[in-house]
């Protein structure tokens, strides 16, 4: 009888076993649309600053990004600006540049590529291109989590 109870009980433990799994953290990619210069409050964020990723303010009405202190938990950290050179918006040949710009100045912080830090580049839109804005701003962050202290060397 002992052993019967056992058994009967196995499939509810069992059961209750699985709730308490947890899934893998699947790495985060963001890309050079990920953030743009039209996104609210990114350009507040200064070189070497922490930020969050964009979420929706139902006070704004809109996507935001914020200040965050780099050792509290930021989800990206500004390591530097490049400055694209005047003429038409050409999101193409921005986007390459961007990338090819952002991806020097990481190799020459951090020496290569790292699979516990990655980059992208926080680039102009057409409209904010027409207002004259050149820059690209270079984020880095952890794929599998959340930045615990600056990513500067």
């Amino acid at each position: 009888m002992a052993t019967t109870r056992r058994w009967g009980l196995l499939p509810a433990v069992a059961a209750l076993g699985t709730l308490f799994v947890v899934p893998p953290v699947q790495p985060t990619v963001k890309t050079a649309g990920f953030i743009t210069a039209e996104t609210t409050g990114i350009l507040l964020i200064e070189g070497g600053e922490c930020f969050s990723d964009p979420t929706y303010s139902p006070g704004a009405g809109e996507r935001i990004v914020l200040y965050t202190p780099c050792d509290g938990g930021a989800d990206n950290q500004s390591y530097g600006f490049t400055h694209m050179p005047d003429g038409p918006y050409d999101r193409r040949a921005l986007t390459a540049f961007g990338w090819r710009s952002c991806g020097e100045r990481y190799a020459g912080l951090w020496g290569g590529v790292r699979d516990d830090l990655k980059y992208y580049p926080i680039m102009p839109t057409a409209e904010t291109w027409a207002d004259g804005d050149r820059d690209v701003m270079c984020a880095v962050y952890r794929p599998t989590g959340r930045l615990t202290a600056s990513a500067l060397p």
